[in-house]
Parts: C-alpha cells; structure tokens; sequence
C-alpha cells in the first residue's frame, strides 16, 4: 500500500505480489496479518436457497437419491402410508435418510441425531428442514430392524448390478463387537464361583476386623468403625443372595450363561490374551477386489467353527454365481463345513489348526504318514503300510481305521507311539481336506490375501461406532444397528470407488 501522492518504484519491491489479504506491502517490506474474522453482528446476504449450500458432489446427495429410489413399502417400512387420524407423522424416508447420514458420519445415537438436524446444514437440506425428535429416531430404528437390513442388501446388489462385484471371490472373517452389557453384569458358571470365593474372603475379612477391633480399648472413632464393619458383613450376605438367584438363573439357561443388561449379549474371548468382551460375534464375507462387505451376520456364538458354510452360502447367493473362492483363518476349519461347501459349489482354502498332541510331545503327526489311494493303505516313515482294517462312527463322520503289526520290531517306534501300534484315522471325505491344504500350499499369499481384505471393514467400523459399539439391545436391534454400520461403509467404499456422481447416476439408472 503506497502513501497518498507517492510515485510507485518496481524496485522497492523483492517479492511478488501477492493477492492474499494477510499480505500487505508497505514502504517496500512485505507485512504480514492474520485472517480477519468477520463482525458477528454485520448483515449478510445468504445464498437464495439451501441447496446453494451442498456441494454437487456432496456425499448427502447420494444419500438423497438412494433412499428416494427405494420402494420403502415393499421393504416392510411402518408408517409408510400415514394414518388416518392423529398428528402427522414423518415419512419413513426421512429418517431412514438420517440415519444413514448419521452411521456415516459417527452420529448412531438419536439424541445426537436430533441436535444435528437443528443446526448442520446438510441434514437441514437432507430433510428439508425437518427436526424430528430423539424419541420419533429412536423408534424408527427399534421397529424397522428387519427392512433396514434389507436396505442394506439392496445397495450390495446394486455394487454388483454396477460391476463391482464381478470376481466370485471373497475372504470370511468374524470379529468381537461389544454390547451395552457391562462384563460385571454377566454370569457363567466361573464367573459366579470366583465371584462367591471374593464375597466369602470379604466376609472373613471383616469379621476378623471386628474381633481385633473387641480387643481394643473402647473409644468413639472405634466405635465408628465398629459399626461400619457390622454393615458390611450384612451387605456381603445380600450380595451372596443375589449372586445365588443369579446362578441358578445360568444353570438354566441353554449355555449356562446370562447376562442382565442385554439378554442376548454372551461373554466371548478375543485374540488378546486373558481377555474377553461382552458383546457379539459379527461375521462378514468381503469381496477380494473392491474390499466391499458381500453379506454379513450378527451371532451370539463365540466361535466361528460353524459359521463357514452359512456366511459362504449366503455371499454365493448374493453374487448370483456358479461357484465361489471363499479364503478364511484356521478358526473356522472343521471337517462338516468344508463338506457342505464342497457340496454347494464353494472352493475354500484355510488352514489346518495343529492339535496333534504327538506332534506336540515330538512324535510324527498324521501329516508325517503318506496315504495311497490305490492301496487303500498309509505309508509311515519308516516305510511300513498301515492297511485299512475297519469303519465305525464318531460325532456322525465314517471313520475308517489302519495300522499294521509290525511297530513292535520298529527302530522309530519311540518317535511314533507309545502304544502297542500307532493307528491313523481317515475321514471318508478326507480327500476335501488334503484339497484345502493342497490349495494353500500352492497359494503362499492367500492368508495374507485374507487379512488384508476382511480386517481393514472391521477396524473402519469400531472406529466409526465409538468405545461401545452398539447401543441397542437384543440380537434383532442390534442386527440392524450393524446393517446400517455395513451400509454406510459399502457406500464409503463405493463413493471412493466411482464417486458421487457416477454413483448417483446409477442408482437413478
């Protein structure tokens, strides 16, 4: 800026000028300021309407236009035609509108959602100015469970019409979410003895505190005291009794375990060692190219053993394809799963957990003998054939028995068995399981493969929920509450994909 009358001199100027308003030139030296803030009480033109507020490729647009696409009637939505007497109510669409701008922007609780439709501009223009309360939120949730999670499965299907699921090739995981119930507020048969043995020792201990305090000279502070420990002991005893109505509440439950805040929530243990959550086992099948969730399922069994075949048949049917290459950990391998995916066109590749307890004493394994087909017969390291001898039954598999006589004359019997002969079991469809860990070998990367697909979803949608992952309660709430947590990370996952608007383009397609 140059005083009034001054001549202009280019070469007081050593920098380029610059058209920032932090940046003045005065007397030939560069000044600099700070951003001016404007005067809260100065008059303003607003843009003349609200949509002049979102951007083109705001992700609320996509929002917009899914949910307007939806036949909410057909999904089972209540309210979807409005009664005939009362207040008027709000239109399914909007809330459900909400809710996905909610789970995808970390906002799932319904106070929140509330305050946010009063004063954040993109669910202004989301729902048109509408600002429903916590109460009308939280019910829309709580009694549509069932066609929020079928909204779900429409934007999967909409991946694939879209060809983003065009590779039948998914990797199958189950990971730990946690519940409201608190750990303290759930009961299994452990939890209740080590919990009785902490009341009886407390018991003791202040019972001993009283018979010292008898022996000590009478005093008004001691006398304080002695009252509070005669307090305790009493309040020990109730505990003692609710804890007994407590276990006799879990013995009688089917898996001897209950918990009092969330009835469907179960104590699972986690990767971590000595650790454990109460919550719920959420599984999910995840495409290999585009890392977006297939199908997904909410379970309140701790382990995956028998989740494999379910979770595969699902994301088959979703795929809408002949055959499917489904990748998982060494937690969901059992023998009856791999079968029935065989049986329904599914390829899996896992590996084998080691719990051979010759191979962990420092004996051969089952895998250290050679079966050969054409003879029917294994082939030990030593070099003997152990032919087929019988078949019997075991948890409702054919196991067929061999084994030879000749281990007592054998050089390696002390690496082998401690027993008269060492005996090798065969499943009749043995064969499926040497085809799994056939494939693994020749797929070095395909646990690598797993990990980097399906655990990346899983930490996106911790993250996304917060500390207590769910707020409902009840395994039917709480699967929708995950459905919507599923849809807003697919549609995450598809707006970084094709972007907003080619998105938006085919969901009005």
């Amino acid at each position: 800026m140059l005083a009034a009358g001054a001549a202009f001199d280019p070469g007081c100027v050593k920098t380029p000028l610059l058209c920032y308003d932090s940046l003045v030139i005065l007397r030939g030296k560069l000044m600099r300021r700070f951003v001016k803030q404007a005067d809260r009480g100065q008059w303003t033109l607003l843009p003349e309407c609200l949509d002049d507020f979102i951007h083109e490729s705001n992700p609320v647009r996509v929002i917009d236009v899914f949910v307007d696409a939806l036949d909410l009637a057909e999904m089972r939505f209540e309210g979807v035609e409005p009664a005939a007497t009362g207040r008027p109510s709000y239109h399914p669409s909007v809330l459900l509108k909400l809710y996905i701008y909610g789970y995808l922007n970390r906002v799932q609780s319904s106070r929140r959602l509330e305050r946010e439709a009063g004063r954040n501009v993109e669910v202004m223009w989301l729902l048109g100015r509408l600002a429903p309360d916590h109460k009308t939120i939280a019910d829309f949730r709580k009694d549509n469970g069932l066609a929020l999670r079928r909204v779900c499965a429409r934007f999967v299907e909409l991946c694939r019409e879209m060809g983003l699921l065009a590779t039948a090739s998914v990797a199958i995981d189950g990971s730990k979410f946690k519940a409201v119930n608190n750990r303290d507020k759930n009961f299994t048969r452990a939890k209740v003895e080590r919990r009785r043995a902490q009341l009886e020792e407390s018991v003791s201990r202040y019972l001993s505190q009283l018979d010292t305090a008898d022996r000590q000279e009478p005093t008004e502070a001691l006398a304080a005291k002695a009252t509070r420990l005669t307090e305790k002991p009493t309040k020990l005893k109730e505990e003692m009794g609710k804890l007994a109505a407590y276990e006799k509440q879990m013995l009688a439950s089917p898996d001897q375990q209950i918990s009092l805040t969330d009835p469907d929530s179960r104590s699972m243990a986690t990767s971590g060692r000595g650790s454990g959550v109460v919550g719920y086992n959420v599984q999910v099948a995840v495409d290999t190219e585009h890392h977006l969730i297939v199908t997904h399922e909410v379970t309140n069994s701790g382990s995956d053993r028998a989740q494999l075949a379910n979770v595969a048949k699902q994301a088959k049917a979703v795929l809408k394809t002949e055959t499917l290459e489904a990748v998982a950990d060494r937690g969901y391998f059992s023998s009856l799963e791999i079968l029935a995916c065989h049986e329904a066109g599914i390829t899996v590749t896992l590996p084998k957990p080691q719990t051979s307890g010759a191979k962990s004493d420092g004996r051969f394994g089952k895998q250290d003998f050679v079966y050969l087909p054409e003879e029917d017969a294994y082939r030990c390291p030593a070099g003997e054939q152990l032919p087929y001898r019988f078949t019997n039954e075991e948890d409702g598999k054919q196991i067929r028995r061999y084994w030879t006589t000749a281990c007592q004359k054998c050089s390696l019997k002390s690496q082998c068995t401690t027993g008269p002969e060492r005996r090798v079991p065969r499943w009749q469809h043995e064969h499926l399981l040497e085809a799994v860990q056939q494939r693994l070998d020749a797929n070095a990367q395909a646990m690598r493969v797993r990990r980097e697909t399906v655990e990346h979803p899983f930490g996106t949608m911790k993250a996304r929920m917060g500390a207590t992952h769910f707020l409902t309660k009840t395994l039917p709430k709480v699967a929708a509450e995950m459905a919507l947590s599923v849809l807003a990370y697919n549609l995450t996952r598809a707006m970084n994909i094709v972007g907003t608007k080619p998105l938006m383009a085919a969901i009005a397609a």
